[in-house]
Formats: structure tokens, C-alpha cells, sequence
């Protein structure tokens, strides 16, 4: 943003201050993804950067690990494991969440506060909690060391993240567009599906992200309430720098890294399109 040109000459020292001091906290959040990316490439089983890769050699460059984590049956069953675990919770979680804010965005909603602080409680209380107690819970009813069991956990991670999410998106919804669907003969259903669904549509999706997300990078319930079967991937990424420490980790990294950043950008175009669909910005 420029500087106006009536600002003071300490309003402009303080503006480039602001932007050094804004510029070492990026590079603080993002100094170890410049470290992790281009070791990944590393073709020596090192975690530090060689002669050959200091000076630019290509002799020390290798798709080597990348190719490991392809063709490991280790890699591609936790990777698998954390799809199925993850899409599945996603579902689960994005629909009890869009139908649990839709019930609290009503002003005839007994308790709302209440019920509110009980679904997000999940971000509140420490994991190790909510993880100890799932087990023992679990245990009881046979659900420990099961697909379900951590299908479940991590829907229940990832429903206050639906909630929160089309909770902001329904506080600016005008409710005369119900009234208005019903006048014209539209059911209850039809008037979700034609009018309310399109317009939270963005953060429903968000939130559906955001709970994919919780899933994919969860260690400390499945750690809990996992069996062998069930492993993860960030389970087998703990498990490898404990026991077998290998620069796969380094290109697994980096594919997280990626594809987080697919994610933010598609909740960065949600958010935008969230905000001409309510008239905050202009198209």
C-alpha cells in the first residue's frame, strides 16, 4: 500500500518499520519450509545440505526419496489410510456441523450459547484430553482400533470447524429470502436446496477444508484409539524419525507443504466469492 503524501516523515519511517518487522515474522513461519523443500531433492541420505547441492552440482540432486515414498507399501497404505479416514470424517463432520449451525442461526433456539460452547468445545480442551477420553470411551463400546473409531474421533475434531464456518457465513443471511420462497409455494426442502444451500455454499466448503485438513494432520487420537490397520500418515511420519530416520520424511514434507497450499488458496477463492455473494466487495 503507498504512503499517502501528507504522511509525516515518522509515519513513513514507522510504514517501512512495519514492513521489516512484518517481513522477519514471514520469514520466521516460513524459514523451515526453505529448508525442507530443496533437502528433499537431497541425493544423499543426509539431513543437511552437501557440497554438491551448495554449489549448485546436479550429481547432488536425486528424485530418490520421492521415488521411495511412491513405491512404499508402508507409505502408500498410511496415505491411503489417511484419505479414506479423512474424506469420510469430512462428510460426517460437514453435514452434523451445516445442520447443527443451521438449527442455531434460529432465534427460537433454546440455550444457544450453551449448545454452542459444547460443539466447539473440541477446539478448547486439550487434545490429550479429548484423546484419552475417546479412548476409554471407545474401549468400552469396541470401537477402538477400528476404521470407525477414528472416523468418528476425527469427526468430532472437525465439526466445530463446520460450525464456526457457516455460522459466520449465516450471520449475514437475509432471512426474507426464506420468506419470500415460501410465499411463492416453495416446501422446507425445496427452500434449502434452491436458496439457502447456494449461499452458504462457500462456507460449508470452508469448513469442509478446514475439517479435511484437522483429519489429515491428526497424530494425538489416533496415536490413542489407531491400530496397525489404521495407520496414518503422520503417524508413519513420527514413527519414521523415531525408528528408521530417512530423508522420505523430507519429501513427504513437502507434498504436505503443497498440498496445504492448494487448500489455502481454494479457501482464499471461497472467501472472496463468499464476500461478493454477500455484497461485501464488488464483483
Amino acid at each position: 500500500m503507498a504512503i499517502p503524501s501528507y504522511a509525516t516523515r515518522g509515519e513513513r519511517i514507522w510504514h517501512y518499520v512495519f514492513l521489516g518487522i512484518c517481513a522477519l515474522i514471514f520469514l520466521f513461519l516460513v524459514g523451515p519450509l526453505l529448508i525442507i523443500i530443496p533437502l528433499s531433492f537431497n541425493a544423499q541420505p543426509y539431513f543437511t545440505f552437501t557440497q554438491e547441492m551448495l554449489t549448485l552440482d546436479p550429481a547432488g540432486f536425486s528424485l530418490r526419496w520421492y521415488e521411495d515414498f511412491f513405491t512404499s507399501r508402508a507409505w502408500l497404505n498410511a496415505i491411503k489410510n489417511s484419505f479414506i479416514i479423512g474424506i469420510a470424517s469430512t462428510i460426517l463432520a460437514t453435514i452434523l456441523g451445516t445442520v447443527a449451525a443451521l438449527g442455531l442461526s434460529s432465534r427460537h433456539m433454546p440455550a444457544r450459547s450453551a449448545i454452542m460452547a459444547l460443539l466447539i468445545s473440541p477446539m478448547i480442551v486439550p487434545l490429550i484430553i479429548s484423546a484419552a477420553a475417546m479412548f476409554f470411551f471407545f474401549s468400552k463400546v469396541n470401537l477402538a482400533q477400528t476404521y470407525l473409531g477414528v472416523i468418528l474421533a476425527h469427526t468430532a475434531l472437525g465439526i466445530p470447524f463446520v460450525v464456526i464456518t457457516v455460522t459466520a457465513t449465516l450471520s449475514s443471511f437475509d432471512t426474507t429470502l426464506i420468506k419470500a420462497a415460501h410465499s411463492l409455494g416453495a416446501n422446507p426442502t425445496r427452500t434449502f436446496f434452491k436458496v439457502v444451500l447456494p449461499l452458504v455454499t462457500p462456507g460449508v466448503v470452508s469448513g469442509a477444508l478446514f475439517a479435511f485438513i484437522t483429519s489429515f494432520d491428526e497424530v494425538v487420537v489416533v496415536l490413542f484409539i489407531s491400530g496397525p490397520e489404521q495407520r496414518t500418515m503422520p503417524i508413519q511420519m513420527w514413527s519414521g524419525i523415531r525408528e528408521q530416520i530417512s530423508p522420505t520424511i523430507l519429501a513427504v514434507a513437502t507434498l504436505l507443504v503443497l498440498l496445504s497450499m492448494m487448500m489455502l488458496t481454494t479457501l482464499e477463492l471461497l472467501r472472496r466469492r463468499s464476500e461478493r455473494l454477500r455484497g461485501v466487495t464488488p464483483e
